[in-house]
């Protein structure tokens, strides 16, 4: 049995060390937005490399962060873990040297790999390390801190690209990664999972990765309308189809189809790809919007994001314990809805956009739907499964959102008729992020819908979130299965 009590000194060195790890890979999932003007401006590219710097990274963690999980558990946690700060440190390194945009996405998608081995890593590492009657502090400890990290991302982000320049957003996990792994191998006990076993889904995993790359390649080059992008399209689907088929047949599939077969959890996995494909789409073009249109420093763009990820920051553990009481079908309806209308108010942003009138209510709004909806998500998502598969229903729903952000981010271009020079262009790009505020939102009304019709109240005795405090606005939070 795990025996590390948090107020002890190696307890403090196992919180830091976890904090760090989790916190390299938030902080990249919150920052890189905002310095996306400035990399298109000094590697000369492309909106579809924009969009790329954004999904290469989010395909592989995507794709592998379920089968992250199972190799801790098979092969040590501890282990895994440092295996992916030293992979994700050494690829941000790569990012951050990066001359050209085809190293940049290249970079990126290796940080997606670390970030899938180090994500549910650190989590474990917390609940196999520490005195049961000291675990949900620690875990919530853990969390509150990476809502900090989180909130603080975007300001952190812009004052990098104004100051040393849009490099030190990824080579500023370098020292993190330093001091992070020796803490890890010096004080960070090694556990496994004692139940492991069986053959890893390596081919399921790498299909599913592969169906979402080629997919993802598929919309960002449709507007080129070439051959290849109809054969990445007709090869993505058949990836998709032939992962599918593996997990049917394998003998310990990555995504066992029979998870499925809860209403409950099929419902909310839908309600989570049209929240945050919403939520891909918004932050993506808004840190965009920001400075090319409205004229916004780097530093101002990150910082008008704050009252989102604030308010997520103080209340989202209240927003769950009232949910708790009332049930998730009021939140998970309205809280949708009010992120719609936060995206309607922010098309009233334009050039020389004023930030008290302009921008703050958008953000103040959305902040507030988000509270009122992601708690709720996740004690859904966990209350939709039996207790012993609330790690692995977690994890599917936070690949699921990731993979809906991905796709976002490749098609809403595509949608709103951005062309590939649309982001040089504040008259172009204004125009369609006029037109794509409308499409995030009807995708969060479909959420809003979709909640109200197929969610009930959870049966009691329901297992509830331990990351009670959470500040990511890219995915939900993650959750683990107790495990040994």
């Amino acid at each position: 049995m795990p025996d590390v009590r948090l107020a002890s000194p190696r307890g403090k060195w196992i919180l830091l060390t976890t904090v760090l790890g989790s916190g390299m890979a938030l902080l990249d999932s919150t920052v890189v937005n905002v310095a996306l003007p400035r990399i298109g401006r000094d590697l000369d590219a492309s909106l579809a490399a924009l969009q790329w710097t954004v999904n290469a990274y989010m395909v592989t963690l995507a794709g592998l962060i379920l089968l992250g999980g199972s190799l801790g558990d098979r092969y040590g946690r501890r282990r895994i873990f440092v295996l992916g700060v030293a992979w994700f440190a050494a690829a941000s390194l790569l990012c951050g040297l990066a001359p050209t945009s085809g190293v940049l996405i290249g970079a990126r998608a290796l940080q997606g790999v670390g970030g899938a081995l180090l994500t549910p890593g650190s989590l474990a590492l917390i609940q196999a390390s520490f005195h049961p009657d000291d675990r949900s502090r620690a875990v919530g400890l853990w969390s509150g801190f990476g809502g900090v990290g989180a909130a603080v991302g975007p300001f952190l982000g812009g004052w990098l690209v104004a100051g040393p320049g849009w490099r030190w957003v990824f080579l500023l996990n370098v020292p993190l990664a330093l001091l992070c792994v020796p803490v890890a191998v010096r004080h960070v006990p090694e556990s496994a999972g004692h139940r492991a076993r069986g053959r890893f889904d390596v081919l399921g995993a790498a299909l599913g990765a592969l169906a979402l790359a080629l997919l993802t390649y598929a919309l960002i080059e449709t507007r080129a309308g070439t051959a290849a992008t109809a054969l990445a399209a007709s090869a993505g689907l058949a990836a998709a189809a032939a992962f599918l088929y593996v997990e049917t047949h394998h003998v310990d599939p990555m995504l066992p189809p029979d998870i499925f077969a809860s209403r409950r959890f099929t419902a909310v996995n839908l309600v989570t790809v049209c929240v945050y494909a919403a939520f891909g789409g918004f932050f993506f073009l808004t840190a965009l919007q920001l400075q090319v249109v409205a004229g916004y420093s780097p530093l101002a763009a990150g910082t008008a994001l704050l009252p989102t990820t604030a308010l997520m920051l103080l209340f989202s553990s209240r927003s769950g314990a009232l949910a708790d009481r009332t049930g998730p079908r009021l939140p998970l309806t309205a809280g949708p809805l009010l992120c719609a209308a936060a995206m309607l108010l922010m098309t009233r942003v334009g050039p020389d956009a004023d930030y008290p009138a302009d921008v703050l209510p958008a953000m103040l709004v959305m902040g507030a739907g988000m509270v009122t909806l992601v708690a709720p998500l996740t004690s859904s998502v966990l209350a939709s499964v039996d207790t012993a598969r609330a790690g692995l229903a977690s994890g599917v729903n936070n690949a699921a959102a990731r993979a809906a952000g991905l796709l976002a981010v490749a098609a809403l271009p595509l949608l709103t008729g951005m062309g590939p020079e649309a982001y040089r262009s504040p008259a172009a790009f204004d125009a369609a992020f006029g037109r794509a505020m409308p499409v995030c939102a009807a995708a969060l009304l479909l959420a809003s819908v979709l909640a109200f019709t197929l969610i009930r109240r959870p049966p009691p005795g329901c297992r509830r979130p331990e990351c009670r405090t959470h500040g990511s606005v890219t995915t939900p939070p993650l959750e683990r299965g107790h495990r040994p």
